[in-house]
C-alpha cells in the first residue's frame, strides 16, 4: 500500500497562519502586560525602598545628634566647623573605617540631603525651611531632635521623590530597559514558536486533508505517515485503518459481484444447454429432463434466497422471530431426524445434549441452522467419518460444540471460513460443495440470536464449530411461562 508522499503539501495552510497569528498575539500581549506589570512594581517598589531607607537613617542621624547635644550642651560646635558635619554625618551613618558605599545606598545617606535646626527653628546646617521649599519645590520631612525629654532641634531630610528626580530615575531607567530586552527576547521567542509550530501542526493536517480529499476520490491506497504517539499521531493511525478497512470493502464486494455471477453462472449454463438440446431434438421432453430442469431452477431459487437472507443481515432487517424455547431440545430433535441420513453418508452421529438450555430463538431460523451446519459436515467428511454435537451450560452462556472427523483446515484458513463464497481449496468446483454461503448464513443467524460463532480445528481430525448463546434469564422465563 502506497505512503502518502510529504512532498505533496498545500502551498498556504490557512490553519497554520491562524495559530501563527494567534500564539504570536497572546505571547506578545503576555510580554507586554509583564511588562507593564514588573515596570510598575519596581517603580513603586524602589520609592518605597528609598522611603523606609532614609526614614531609618534620618531616625539614627537624630539619635547621634542628640547625643551630640547632651556632651557637648549646643550646636555652635557645627557653626564654627562646616567639616564636623560631614565627619558626623558619615560617622553614624556609615560607621566603621572603609570609606562608605558607592551607588544608590552612598547617596540615600550624603550630608546634603539632611538639615539641622536648633530649638527655636534658627538653621544650624542648611537653608531656612521657606528657603528649601523654594529650592526644592517641597517640603522636608522633620525628626525632631530630643535630648532628656526636651526637643534641642529638628532634622530634616529630602523626601524619596526629590531622590529620585536628582539621581536614582538613571536605576529604574536601566532596569526597564533591561526588562524590555527580555520581554523583546520573549518576543522574538514567540516569533519562533509561533512560526515553527504552526508550520508542523500546518503541515501535517494540511497532509490529512489532502489524504482525505484524495479518499474521497476513492484513491483507498493512501496512507499518512504515523509518527510519535501523540493525538495526530493516533488520527493518522485511524486514518489508516480506515483507508484499509474501505479498500478491503472495495475488494470484497468486487470479489463478491465476480463469485455471484460465476455461481449464477453454472445452473444458467446448464439450464441453457438442457433447452437448447430439448429445442434441437437431441434430449425428449419428457418428466426426467423436465425434472433436471427443475433441480436447477431450484438451485437457483436457493442461492438467490440465500442471497437475499445476507443482505437482510448486513442492512439489520433480518426476519428474526425471538420467543422463549429449549436450544437442547430442538438441537436434539433435528439432529435425531437427520441420523439416518448422516448415517447414509457414510457419517455417523454422537450426541451429547442433556438438560434443559432455555434462550430466546426463532424455531425456523435454528431448524435452517443445523441445516447449514450438517450441509457443511456432509460436503466435506471422508467417509466413514464421525459428527460429535455437544451441550453444556456456563453462567450466562449455552455453548454448543460441532466437531467432525478428516480432513481438516490449515490454521490460517480458519478465519476466513465464514467469508461468502469462500472455499478453502480455492476451487470453483460445485461438486465439492454448495454455494459456499452456507456458512456465512450460519454465522449472521447466530449472530441474530445474540450469540456469536468461531472455527478451530477438532481433535477427531477435522473441524470443531463453536457456537455460544445467551441463556434466558430464569426470572422472565418463568414470567413468560
Amino acid at each position: 500500500m502506497p505512503a502518502y508522499s510529504s512532498r505533496r503539501r498545500p502551498v498556504v495552510s490557512r490553519l497554520g497562519v491562524k495559530l501563527f497569528v494567534i500564539i504570536l498575539v497572546v505571547n506578545v500581549l503576555i510580554a507586554g502586560l509583564v511588562f507593564l506589570a514588573v515596570s510598575r512594581s519596581i517603580d513603586r517598589g524602589f520609592i518605597d525602598y528609598l522611603e523606609t531607607t532614609q526614614t531609618t537613617r534620618a531616625e539614627t542621624l537624630a539619635e547621634g545628634l542628640a547625643e551630640e547635644w547632651q556632651r557637648r550642651g549646643d550646636w555652635q560646635w557645627l557653626r564654627d566647623d562646616m567639616s564636623a558635619w560631614q565627619r558626623l554625618v558619615r560617622r553614624q551613618l556609615w560607621p566603621g573605617d572603609g570609606p562608605p558605599p558607592q551607588g544608590i545606598d552612598r547617596r540615600l545617606g550624603d550630608p546634603d540631603d539632611f538639615v539641622l535646626h536648633d530649638a527655636n527653628g534658627l538653621p544650624v546646617i542648611g537653608l531656612r525651611p521657606a528657603d528649601e521649599d523654594q529650592q526644592n519645590g517641597s517640603e522636608l520631612h522633620w525628626l525632631p531632635i530630643i535630648s532628656q525629654g526636651e526637643q534641642v532641634g529638628a532634622l530634616g531630610y529630602r523626601p524619596p521623590q526629590q531622590l529620585m528626580a536628582r539621581m536614582d530615575r538613571i536605576f529604574l531607567s536601566r532596569q526597564q530597559r533591561n526588562l524590555g530586552i527580555i520581554v523583546a527576547s520573549l518576543s522574538l521567542a514567540s516569533l519562533l514558536l509561533a512560526g515553527g509550530l504552526s508550520w508542523w501542526l500546518g503541515g501535517r493536517t494540511g497532509h490529512m486533508a489532502l489524504a482525505t480529499r484524495r479518499l474521497t476520490e476513492g484513491d483507498y491506497g493512501i496512507r499518512l505517515p504515523e509518527h510519535g504517539g501523540d493525538e495526530l499521531s493516533r488520527l493518522s493511525h485511524d486514518f489508516n485503518v480506515l483507508a484499509a478497512t474501505l479498500e478491503a470493502n472495495r475488494e470484497a464486494r468486487q470479489r463478491w459481484v465476480s463469485d455471484i455471477a460465476h455461481e449464477l453462472r453454472t445452473p444458467l449454463a446448464v439450464l441453457r444447454g438442457e433447452i437448447e438440446a430439448m429445442q434441437d431434438g437431441i434430449r425428449p421432453m419428457n418428466d426426467d429432463n423436465l425434472g433436471s430442469l427443475a433441480q436447477e431452477v431450484g438451485q437457483l431459487e436457493r442461492l438467490v434466497a440465500d442471497l437475499r437472507l445476507l443482505a437482510q443481515s448486513d442492512a439489520g432487517v433480518l426476519d428474526v422471530s425471538l420467543a422463549p424455547l429449549d436450544l437442547a431440545e430442538t438441537l436434539a430433535s433435528r439432529l435425531e431426524e437427520r441420523r439416518n441420513w448422516l448415517a447414509d453418508q457414510g457419517i455417523t452421529l454422537e450426541l451429547e445434549v442433556t438438560g434443559q438450555a432455555p434462550i430466546r430463538g426463532d424455531l425456523q431460523r435454528l431448524r435452517q441452522l443445523w441445516h447449514n451446519l450438517l450441509d457443511n459436515t456432509c460436503a466435506y467428511t471422508q467417509p466413514p467419518g464421525r459428527l460429535r454435537v455437544s451441550l453444556e451450560c456456563d453462567a450466562d452462556i449455552a455453548r454448543i460444540t460441532w466437531e467432525d472427523t478428516a480432513p481438516g483446515v490449515p490454521e490460517q484458513e480458519l478465519v476466513h471460513l465464514t467469508e461468502r463464497l469462500y472455499r478453502v481449496e480455492g476451487s470453483r468446483n460445485r461438486a465439492s460443495g454448495g454455494s459456499g454461503l452456507g456458512l456465512s448464513i450460519a454465522t449472521a443467524l447466530v449472530t441474530a440470536h445474540g450469540g456469536n460463532m468461531r472455527a478451530s480445528n477438532s481433535a477427531l481430525g477435522g473441524l470443531c464449530w463453536t457456537l455460544e448463546f445467551p441463556l434466558l434469564r430464569e426470572d422472565v422465563h418463568e414470567h413468560r411461562v
